[in-house]
Order: C-alpha cells, then structure tokens, then sequence
C-alpha cells in the first residue's frame, strides 16, 4: 500500500499538480489528496507548500522525492535483472527522443520492436536534444536518441543513424525551379528556423560557421518548434526551411516540396543514442542493437 501512496507522491512532485497526477494515475483528486495527506501524517510533516492554485515540494518534500527516485529506480532495475537472467526480454524501458526522430524515425522501428518483444513496455517522452540530455542526467529516461551531439557532462554518445539537412521550399514557389542558389542569395530568403536547444538547429550553425556565416546573418522569418509545423507553413506561404531529410520523404515523393541546393553547403549528421555512463541496462542494449540493424529506407 506505501508503494502506491508513494507512486502518489512521485508523481504529483515530478507535475507539481494534484490534478494532472489524479489524471495520470487514473484516481480521483481527493484519492490523491487522501494518499498525500497519509504519508505526510506516517512522517509527521508537510510535503507541499501550498499557494492557492500552486504547489511546491517542502524541504521534506525534496528529500522525500529523492529516495522515492532511488526506489522506483530499484524496482525497474531489479525487474530487468531478474527477466535477464531467466533469458526473458521484459521490463520497462524509457526512451527520450529529440522531435525530429520521434516523429520521423522511431514509428518505423518501435512497431517491429514491440513485435518482436511484446512483454517489454515502452516508454517515449519527446524533447529538443538539450531537454532529453537533461533527462538522462537526471535518470528520467535510460535512453537518448538525439539529432545533436553536445558532450554533455556524464553521457555517452553512440551513432545511430547518418542524415541530411535539407533546405526545403513548396513546388509552388518559382525558387523550386533554380535548384541551387548561393550562399549570398541564401541570406535573403525568408526562413523559418528551429527553437534554441534544437539539435537541427545546432547542426545547421555549425555549418554556416565552417561557411564563416552566423545564422544572425540569415533572414528569419519565425522560429517554430517542431518540423511538421514548419512543413504547414511551407506549404501554404513562400518561406523556406531545414530541415531533416526523414522529415519530408513523403512529402518530396507527393512533389508537394522540392529541394533547393546551396553552392558549397552540404550539412549531414548523425543521429545518436545516448546513455548515462553508469546506466548501460539491458533492455537499452536490446533496443540499440535492434534499431542498428533496421533499414530505414
């Protein structure tokens, strides 16, 4: 019964909201008030301040969500090991993925993967490169799979996948017609570009720089957040974009988006899997080797 009052308490500290964790945990809010206030009555503390609408985890509080981390973590760790060693594939694994990947790469591989292993539970959370490394860090996921490459402190980084960044326009536009510009007539167009923290977006500033050009330097139009909502607006105006060439495959088979060369700039990349260093399960292990060996094209 303490485990799942506890389960409680992680999650409405990890959403600082009762009711999302009402939601979450498939309970109604007085349930979750109910199990909050019989642990804070078995520890004689308070676990929240509470300021009207909002809520902040008490001194107790913090030191409360750490060792509920530490057991939860425990539990998901002893699971694995125990279906390992009776040469089971089952358990839980988190995967973190930047936008581009989760929407674009991964509906390929995780059907085949849950196919061929359906007593292991995925998790996905999506995030910009930076958020899923600062999830790794913070042991909220066991796996990355990114689109940058920061080096962040304490991770591993492992190639995954090779890609192109290409700069797209709508068949519509007479600019589909020139094929290739230049880098000066480049800085003219009007782009939209990715949000700070974007693994795309790094890439492509790490290439303008080998160009020496700042991406300051470029005309932007607007900074979107996800490249699908970037392929909208593309489709209905005369703005370009980079972006993935994984994101727009359908698209350039529809000949609804074309593909606009720029003299002297060819921006690739690999995407990444990303581990904390002392993390390295075997379910994450499973599902790099599974993912390695898929033909995504």
């Amino acid at each position: 019964m303490f485990d799942f009052r506890l389960k409680v308490f992680y999650t409405v500290a990890k959403h600082l909201n009762f009711t999302r964790a009402a939601r979450e945990l498939f309970i109604t809010q007085p349930a979750v008030t109910k199990h909050i206030k019989e642990i804070e009555n078995h520890f004689n503390t308070k676990l929240f301040h509470r300021n009207g609408t909002y809520i902040s985890l008490t001194a107790s509080g913090e030191i409360l969500l750490k060792y509920a981390e530490e057991i939860f973590d425990t539990y998901r760790k002893l699971e694995i090991d125990i279906h390992a060693q009776q040469n089971k594939h089952a358990g839980t694994l988190r995967l973190g993925a930047s936008t581009t990947i989760a929407n674009y790469v991964l509906p390929l591989v995780l059907p085949d993967f849950q196919r061929e292993y359906p007593d292991i539970n995925l998790q996905l959370h999506i995030g910009n490169t930076e958020q899923i490394e600062k999830s790794l860090q913070n042991k909220e996921i066991d796996l990355g799979i990114t689109e940058g490459f920061s080096k962040a402190a304490g991770l591993q980084y492992q190639e995954f996948l090779k890609d192109e960044i290409v700069l797209i326009v709508n068949t519509a536009n007479p600019l589909g017609e020139k094929a290739i510009i230049s880098l000066e007539e480049l800085q003219q167009l009007p782009l939209l570009i990715r949000e700070p923290g974007s693994g795309t977006l790094e890439v492509i500033a790490h290439a303008l720089v080998e160009k020496s050009m700042k991406i300051s330097q470029l005309k932007t139009l607007m900074q979107l957040s996800s490249s699908e909502s970037m392929k909208q607006y593309i489709l209905n105006s005369d703005s370009l974009a980079f972006l993935s060439i994984y994101a727009v495959l359908n698209e350039l088979k529809q000949k609804t988006v074309t593909i606009l060369e720029v003299e002297n700039l060819t921006i690739e990349r690999n995407f990444y899997f990303v581990t904390n260093q002392a993390e390295m399960n075997y379910l994450v292990r499973l599902f790099t080797e599974f993912s390695s060996s898929y033909n995504f094209r």
